[in-house]
């Protein structure tokens, strides 16, 4: 199994899209059946985050009960444990998490956290406002079409599955991006969209992290920029619920 380097990271431009998106990496490789690489993240530059509990490196969602599935969602497993997964895992209509960010609502949020770490609600705000940005304010995903909201325009085009990617961070723990492939030219719409939520086999997801770009190496070395989907007929304040439940 290859190993690839994070070096740098910069922005990416899709259409009217923007997002932030790692520079090219060396040496990443999707294997002989486009399924699993890792990726070690090595730039000084990422220190302040992962001090901070980069969201990759520390999630803190421990979703299930049982011990082993709990370790899968802090991050160790085995690659045999990973498995592949459809479209509709993330059915459904989504919502971003930024503006409840922007509007105080998930002040709460940073202020449980931070009695719980030595990192001050402020500290943790900041993080957070970096890893929610986007101005993508909503995303609906139905069967093999996905559409991109913003300003209140949308966007779609079709998507086919192009494998997942196994990372592995400085801290030992690993995660899963599962990777779609935009089938055909549309106005809009990166080429390709890479889902985390914690999961590394077919689940319906209750929230996830979605990375976007045109460059699927550089994606893969994101961990400063993470735009957060929750549905849409979730409130502010359950959202803010939700997150500290985890």
């Amino acid at each position: 199994m290859k190993t690839s380097f994070a070096t740098r990271l910069g922005v990416l431009t899709f259409g009217s899209l923007l997002v932030l998106a790692g520079c090219q990496a060396s040496g990443s490789s999707k294997g002989e059946s486009h399924k699993t690489s890792s990726s070690v993240a090595e730039d000084a530059s990422k220190t302040q985050e992962q001090s901070l509990g980069s969201h990759d490196h520390e999630h803190d969602h421990s979703h299930a009960h049982d011990k082993e599935t709990e370790k899968i969602y802090e991050g160790y497993f085995k690659n045999s444990q990973v498995k592949d997964r459809p479209l509709s895992d993330w059915e459904g209509d989504w919502q971003s998490v930024y503006p409840y960010l922007q509007d105080g609502t998930l002040d709460e949020v940073f202020s449980y956290k931070s009695k719980h770490d030595d990192k001050t609600a402020e500290e943790y705000k900041e993080y957070y406002k970096k890893g929610y940005k986007t101005d993508v304010d909503r995303i609906f995903i139905q069967k093999d079409t996905v559409t991109f909201f913003k300003n209140g325009k949308g966007y779609s085009g079709k998507y086919t599955y192009d494998g997942y990617e196994i990372l592995t961070y400085d801290a030992g723990n690993r995660g899963v991006r599962y990777i779609f492939k935009r089938a055909k030219e549309a106005e809009g719409l990166p080429q390709y969209i890479q889902f985390s939520d914690h999961s590394i086999d077919p689940t319906k997801a209750g929230h996830y992290h979605l990375y976007w770009g045109d460059d699927r190496k550089a994606l893969l070395d994101e961990v400063k920029n993470w735009p957060t989907y929750y549905p849409s007929e979730m409130d502010g304040h359950d959202i803010a619920h939700e997150m500290m439940a985890h």
